[in-house]
């Protein structure tokens, strides 16, 4: 796009099969009209020309218009051709993410059943596997690239030639977090480990509010700065249900072992799958605004937080209908019951965490991945991660509810359902971890009294 701002379906899938196959019928139709038509002018044309000399030009201009239009049906029959490749090279990319899950998991009867469909789209598309190939080679080589380019204006003053190597290197450990795989998450991934202790309680009363009617404020309302750490919003419908919408806060320190629970510790548990102490806390408040398994729950988060929207989607028990991240270290692939959104800028290593996402689309019809360049200008300043501050992204969101793209509406669609809510009541949380004390350390026990009598004659008996 012109502003910078890129919206795909995954991460090597542009646009989802599903609508390139949809528009390919589209341009059929319409190709079939189109002979219709010409099939018609062109038994007119013939009439009209064995009529009269005076219609002769008549007939040779609507024999033209003909020519015209068969051009024009050619052209459609090209770009469906076009539209149905494109479509099974993204098929192809989505099923061997599909195949590797299976065989992971053993699946034996969903390998065979992928592999019969890789073979069909094969006999049918011969170029497409191999674009899809492509295409994997492209995202795996191409997403570093922004980190590794800004690298040298921001790593200047390590050491004299390092700016020579910053890129390379850059490039290389950004590919090594890719290879690892942690931010990929997938479907089956469950977090290990029990809750902690938490003391979770609401920073005020209850008050009122509208529902969000664009991402831009959605993304303002998720808690910065202050004590709030989870804001929870319940949506009273008219027709009696009850709603959620929760926003949870990113990062609060890098310390380590501290009472706060968004800390560098739930980071790090979070990112190699273990349950942290920030979303216990998530899960309190929503339990705490009144939220049950299976109630509809809409969720946001940013850094941290959106980590933890990301598996509360994935294992939390609610219906999480919409799951919206802003600089996620990690991408979990959400059922298709869960309209995916996930906003990254290119160039911050936090959101670089993920090591590219999924190759394929993730979550419901009209998901996206929704990427620019926040900060293009390299420099020290790099160092205090501006593409990755909640105001950078809230800036894209703004991008985004002014974007036309066609896939914004599931999402415009959200808080427009939202918005017919009775009433809307809101509680922001703040939480904290109960850290054990340590045991107190016992001194040397006390030593009996001796008479000097008996102290002498202990001292003879050890000198005899």
């Amino acid at each position: 796009m012109s502003d910078g701002l890129d919206i795909r379906g995954g991460g090597v899938v542009a646009v989802d099969t599903a609508t390139l196959r949809a528009a390919a019928d589209g341009f059929e139709r319409l190709a079939g009209d189109l002979e219709d038509i010409v099939g018609q002018i062109g038994s007119a044309s013939t009439h009209l020309a064995a009529t009269t000399r005076a219609l002769w030009d008549v007939a040779y201009t609507m024999s033209c218009a003909c020519t015209r239009i068969r051009e024009v049906v050619g052209t459609a029959g090209e770009l469906i051709g076009a539209l149905r490749g494109a479509a099974a090279v993204y098929e192809i990319v989505e099923l061997q993410a599909e195949r590797a899950a299976a065989d992971a998991a053993g699946d034996a009867g969903a390998v065979r059943r992928i592999d019969s469909r890789l073979a069909a789209l094969a006999l049918e598309y011969p170029d497409a596997p191999a674009q899809a190939s492509l295409g994997a080679i492209g995202h795996w080589v191409g997403w570093p690239g922004e980190l590794a380019r800004q690298a040298p204006g921001a790593l200047w003053w390590v050491t004299p030639g390092f700016p020579l190597l910053a890129m390379p290197t850059t490039w290389a450990l950004l590919r090594a977090v890719g290879t690892l795989g942690a931010g990929s998450v997938p479907a089956t991934a469950r977090l290990r480990g029990h809750p902690g202790d938490l003391v979770v309680a609401p920073v005020g009363p209850r008050t009122t509010t509208a529902a969000p009617t664009t991402l831009a404020a959605a993304a303002e309302r998720i808690p910065t700065g202050g004590d709030a750490r989870v804001r929870v919003e319940r949506y009273s419908m008219p027709d009696g249900s009850s709603r959620f919408a929760v926003y949870v806060a990113g990062t609060q320190t890098i310390a380590a072992r501290t009472t706060e629970p968004f800390d560098m510790d739930s980071n790090v548990e979070l990112y190699t799958g273990s349950r942290s102490a920030s979303y216990d806390a998530t899960e309190i408040a929503l339990r705490q605004a009144g939220a049950r398994p299976g109630d509809v729950v809409h969720a946001f988060g940013h850094s941290q937080g959106a980590m933890v929207a990301a598996h509360l989607a994935l294992e939390g028990g609610y219906d999480t209908q919409t799951l919206v991240t802003f600089g996620s270290p990690v991408e979990a692939d959400v059922g298709d019951g869960t309209l995916s959104v996930s906003v990254r800028h290119v160039d911050d290593p936090v959101a670089a965490l993920t090591g590219g996402g999924h190759p394929g689309a993730v979550g419901a019809a009209g998901s996206f991945i929704a990427e620019r360049t926040a900060d293009p200008r390299a420099g020290l300043h790099d160092l205090g991660l501006p593409a990755h501050a909640l105001e950078s992204y809230t800036e894209t969101a703004r991008m985004l509810d002014a974007s036309a793209d066609s896939r914004m509406a599931a999402v415009r669609q959200v808080f427009e359902d939202l918005g017919a809510a009775a009433s809307v009541e809101v509680t922001e949380y703040a939480a904290e971890r109960v850290v054990a004390l340590p045991e107190p350390r016992r001194g040397p026990a006390p030593e009996a009294a001796v008479s000097p009598s008996s102290s002498d004659a202990g001292l003879s008996r050890r000198s005899s």
